[in-house]
């Protein structure tokens, strides 16, 4: 009995390391899942940062202020929950932005405000970008030597980059745009078009 007793606690105890290994290895690849910041995809890495934190409970941090207690509500539970989940972020985020990042940014103690400087930091790179593809694709004119076809996407591309930024243009102006950065040879296609 005292045996049989032994391996049941035993199973139980590696039942319960393995959950621990399991949740540990799964928090892992949650967090292995965010891409490194970069000057280019801060929209797509706060976005996933805010679902993977979400996901992993830790985002109340995020979400509302520190709690303050009141002498009538003693809470430590929620300070402490919010303490936990600030710093977590903290962590999280810091492991994902280049140093080079972080050193222009004041330390910070507070993940809401951490992520706030950064996206004030991001949108206006994203006006600069904004007004660099929109000046690019209004003074594009093709070249005879080039495939027509792969200057024609590469407008489109410019065109779906400037609709990431919430700058969105009608396919009616992207022809017009193409059309107007012809040579004169293609006239023949201009009148096509135009009537």
């Amino acid at each position: 009995l005292f045996f049989f007793m032994n391996m049941q606690l035993n199973f139980f105890y590696l039942c319960s390391i393995t959950v621990v290994v399991a949740s540990a290895v799964n928090l892992s690849a949650q967090i292995n899942y965010i891409h490194m910041l970069n000057g280019t995809n801060f929209k797509a890495w706060k976005e996933v940062v805010e679902i993977i934190l979400g996901c992993m409970d830790l985002d109340l941090g995020l979400r509302v202020e520190k709690p303050t207690p009141t002498p009538k509500n003693l809470d430590e539970d929620k300070v402490q929950k919010w303490e936990r989940s600030n710093r977590m972020c903290l962590m999280i985020m810091k492991r994902f932005v280049p140093e080079a990042f972080r050193g222009s940014i004041s330390e910070s103690h507070n993940a809401k405000g951490f992520l706030d400087v950064f996206e004030q930091y991001f949108t206006s790179n994203e006006k600069a970008y904004e007004s660099s593809f929109l000046a690019k694709l209004i003074s594009m004119k093709y070249k005879v030597k080039g495939n027509i076809r792969e200057y024609i996407m590469e407008m489109s591309n410019l065109v779906s980059k400037l609709k990431a930024l919430k700058l969105e243009l009608s396919d009616d102006l992207l022809v017009h745009l193409v059309l107007i950065s012809l040579p004169t040879h293609f006239g023949q296609l201009k009148v096509s078009y135009n009537t």
